[in-house]
């Protein structure tokens, strides 16, 4: 099971390379990019998922409604409101916004799951976030005094709220279909809704090919096949194995990651006080997580003590 720990540390990295790339493309429409990232995303996915859905149709066809969900969710309203976002906040404040993720997913999961969370993991999940806080506002706490709520905050709300269902649905139904073919489904569904809304915004912001070149083009790659395919991947093993709700826990580490990409990438400056919230960050998910590693721990000495009894 730890692996999917290290599932999650790359879809977080891979997350935070989207907001870094997401600035390099952000002259394109909000709506245009998330299309196109889906587009993208759905041409890397057919060599691996078309055989696999074409095997299993029947499963598809039944099943479809949970994978009209993860499309609707995941693959569409979330992309599309974190890029509208973008261009009414600020990328601080769309960070504080995005590291209240694992209160969502806490809550989803209480209500539709019944997840039950530790004292310490609960206390792991408070700390990763004042961490992440901490990062983002440099130590000042006149800065987060002075943040303003705007529209762009109350959309990034939103898409973290839908983020939590996405991981909720994904914990319900994402084992009734090989994983690879259920991706291959729900991009296609995903990029098959957006059609209609991209339609509507091209009638108010004309297409260009200037969209399509140079450092445009090569951004556009990266979120197409690293956030919407790979760690769509990671994070769909991990959300089934783990839960939404610890899952969710290392999203705190974004704001990490994102301030160590700015640093390399574009030459910011990275303050003591930044550093420190990193290390509360990295505690907090420790502490979340060591429980859960506890008990599967035990589960597997369980099941070891049974084979050896029955034998």
């Amino acid at each position: 099971m730890a692996k999917y720990y290290v599932f999650l540390i790359l879809v977080v990295m891979m997350f935070s390379g989207n907001l870094i790339v997401g600035k390099a493309v952000s002259d394109l429409p909000p709506i245009t990019v998330a299309f196109i990232r889906n587009v993208i995303a759905f041409l890397v996915i057919m060599p691996f998922g078309l055989r696999q859905f074409r095997q299993n149709y029947d499963i598809f066809r039944r099943d479809w409604k949970p994978l009209l969900g993860f499309a609707l969710t995941g693959i569409t309203t979330f992309n599309v409101l974190i890029y509208l976002s973008l261009n009414y906040t600020t990328s601080t404040n769309a960070g504080i916004v995005e590291a209240t993720t694992p209160v969502f997913a806490l809550i989803v999961g209480y209500i539709f799951l019944k997840e039950r969370l530790s004292a310490r993991q609960l206390t792991g999940v408070g700390l990763s976030f004042i961490g992440a806080v901490w990062v983002l506002i440099e130590g000042s706490v006149d800065r987060l005094l002075a943040l303003q709520i705007n529209p762009g905050d109350l959309t990034m709300l939103l898409a973290m709220i839908v983020w939590a269902f996405y991981s909720l649905f994904l914990k319900q139904h994402n084992h009734k279909y090989p994983i690879y073919g259920a991706m291959f489904a729900m991009i296609g569904l995903g990029a098959l809704l957006m059609i209609p809304v991209v339609t509507v915004e091209w009638l108010f912001v004309k297409p260009s090919m200037d969209w399509f070149s140079g450092s445009s083009l090569l951004g556009l790659l990266y979120l197409g096949i690293f956030p919407s395919v790979i760690a769509l991947y990671f994070w769909n093993a991990a959300v089934q194995n783990l839960g939404p709700s610890l899952s969710s826990v290392f999203l705190n580490l974004l704001p990490v990651f994102t301030t160590i990409g700015a640093m390399i990438f574009l030459g910011e400056n990275v303050s003591l006080a930044q550093v420190a919230g990193g290390v509360v960050v990295v505690a907090g998910v420790l502490i979340a997580t060591n429980v859960r590693l506890s008990m599967f721990k035990r589960k597997k000495e369980a099941k070891s003590v049974r084979r050896d009894e029955s034998a």
